[in-house]
């Protein structure tokens, strides 16, 4: 398997995989643009590619900055290639950056993501407590 910063192009790719792995539905607002911008606001998107002639992506880590802390995003291998060790590979690059970048890291992950939540708090990710999360995708709602 190759780890590899995201390269313009891969997007279609990555959507295709968070499309497999429901990492993303057109609600959230997940476009290219958005990735890129990030990437250019300091964050980071890494891919995990098989070893095929093609290199297909089956697996991405998106990490954010906010310039206070970052937060990592999307974070997934595609279920074809789960439970072969390769989320860890991918997180341990994954937390280089955030180590080289010098800042604290944040992550969402659903409660019944057993799986995920083993990996993250292996890896010396804290639960923070009892927090509820609330977001307003449309922000057409807002009244000012």
């Amino acid at each position: 398997m190759i780890i590899r910063p995201y390269r313009k192009g891969d997007f279609a790719a990555i959507m295709s995989l968070w499309t497999a792995t429901g990492l993303s539905r057109p609600e959230r607002g997940d476009d290219e643009k958005t990735v890129e911008l990030t990437i250019e606001l300091g964050g980071q998107m890494l891919v995990i590619c098989d070893e095929s002639e093609n290199h297909r992506i089956i697996g991405s880590s998106w990490t954010t900055f906010d310039g206070r802390r970052l937060h990592l995003h999307h974070f997934g291998i595609d279920p074809q290639h789960q439970g072969k060790g390769l989320a860890k590979d991918l997180l341990r690059e994954a937390l280089r950056f955030v180590k080289e970048k010098g800042y604290q890291v944040k992550l969402e992950v659903h409660r019944s993501n057993r799986a995920a939540i083993d990996l993250y708090t292996r890896a010396g990710f804290e639960y923070l407590g009892d927090y509820d999360i609330y977001i307003i995708r449309d922000i057409q709602i807002i009244e000012v």
